[in-house]
């Protein structure tokens, strides 16, 4: 029993020396928290500081960005509005010159007319003897069912 007493005795001076560690402990780290405290504050200050400059550099290449899709936009509107004005001179052109011809062999073919009255009304009556033949052809044979098909028919 006597060792259980000084074990006793032991502890509550170990206590003791525990308790008085446990309090230097503790008013350290509050001067050091308030000291901790003025380093965050300032830290977050400077942090804070750091994002707003950095929302204006964004801001500033964000306008900057547009300004060149601006301009890109509005060179590919200059060049596409170039090359397609260039393409309608030139169908234009080709279209006039198509037509040109196409006039020009028009009168070509009624001044020949004109000229040959018994050629032209000779061969347009040879020409609707033709299609009146081959029309009659195509009828008759559109009319006559295959063999195989009456078959099946019964």
């Amino acid at each position: 029993m006597a060792n259980n007493d000084t074990s006793t005795a032991n502890s509550a001076n170990g206590n003791a020396k525990t308790t008085a560690a446990r309090s230097r402990a503790v008013s350290r780290s509050s001067t050091a928290s308030r000291g901790g405290a003025r380093a965050s504050r300032a830290s977050e200050g400077a942090m804070k500081k750091q994002i707003a400059e950095l929302k204006r550099e964004v801001s500033r290449l964000n306008r900057a960005l547009s300004e060149q899709a601006e301009e890109a936009a509005r060179g590919w509107y200059q060049s596409t509005t170039g090359r397609a004005s260039n393409l309608y001179s030139g169908a234009s052109k080709r279209a006039s010159r198509a037509a040109s011809q196409l006039r020009s062999q028009a009168h070509s073919v009624s001044e020949t007319v004109q000229q040959n009255p018994g050629t032209f009304s000779t061969a347009m009556l040879i020409g609707g003897l033709v299609g009146l033949l081959a029309g009659m052809a195509i009828n008759r044979n559109a009319g006559a069912e295959p063999d195989w098909l009456r078959r099946w028919h019964r």
